[in-house]
């Protein structure tokens, strides 16, 4: 039986009082792409690093390739993280480096590799990225776009299995977004790598998802094909798919602010 790449099982995860996650589970097979989207502050972000290892669940399991990483220490975390490349919301370059010292980064770490193949790995990347030639500039010499390529590019440079994003267009113009989700749908064509990219762009999740997973109140909420969200029916959804807030939500506040003028008049 074939493991799927990604399986979370009844995920559980508080900070203080806070439920974040209450009871998360769901599979993400070889080579798919995923998006999860869900409201600000809604546990997407944790989801992202509990599933890498950054973060200890309170309860459940993530496996990886039918491992359970949730018991491992960090030894054991390294030959598991080695699966994974993970983009960064602010694309996080060091801006004491160049380009090239960015996207090389993690390949320093191991030391059987020449200076040479280096060199050759960090410009394959920049060519998949479509910023050949760049790898003496520095991250202030780059606009917001190309500062998220060079991060995809440093994610990709040593051909993970998984590639995780998370918030890869925001702060960024309807058209650079739209170049950037091309460019992820070419990084998984092209490595043929598992993609989960954690939104609350709408338009990026329909582009590069396969299946989307909503999360609400810290549950998967919804989970299926584009077609299937973006037509749903259930009011939760349609609410966060058509960008419109919670009327009776909004009425109940403005009714509380009247209220309170008329005490304190």
């Amino acid at each position: 039986m074939l493991h799927a790449m990604i399986e979370v099982r009844d995920l559980r995860k508080s900070f203080g009082t806070q439920d974040v996650l209450d009871g998360v589970s769901f599979r993400i097979e070889r080579g798919e792409s995923v998006a999860i989207v869900g409201r600000s502050g809604g546990g997407k972000s944790v989801l992202l690093k509990l599933i890498i290892g950054l973060l200890k669940p309170d309860s459940g399991e993530v496996l990886i390739e039918g491992e359970d990483i949730v018991s491992m220490d960090e030894r054991q975390l390294l030959r598991i993280r080695l699966k994974f490349g993970m983009v960064f919301q602010s694309a996080a370059l060091f801006d004491s480096m160049t380009v090239a010292e960015n996207v090389a980064f993690a390949l320093r770490r191991n030391r059987e590799l020449s200076e040479a193949e280096i060199s050759r790995r960090v410009a394959s990347a920049l060519d998949v990225v479509d910023l050949p030639g760049t790898e003496n500039k520095s991250p202030a010499e780059l606009s917001g776009g190309m500062r998220k390529r060079v991060g995809v590019a440093r994610a990709i440079v040593y051909e993970p299995q998984i590639v995780l994003y998370d918030e890869p267009t925001t702060g960024l113009d309807p058209i650079v977004s739209d170049n950037i989700d091309q460019l992820m749908l070419s990084v998984r064509d092209r490595l043929h790598a598992t993609t989960v990219v954690v939104t609350h762009d709408m338009r990026c999740a329909r582009q590069l998802g396969q299946h989307i997973i909503m999360l609400h109140q810290g549950k998967v909420h919804a989970n299926g094909p584009p077609d299937q969200i973006f037509n749903s029916t259930d009011p939760i959804v349609r609410q966060f798919v058509d960008g419109v807030g919670d009327t009776r939500e909004a009425f109940l506040s403005q009714r509380d602010q009247i209220a309170r003028r008329r005490v304190y008049a």
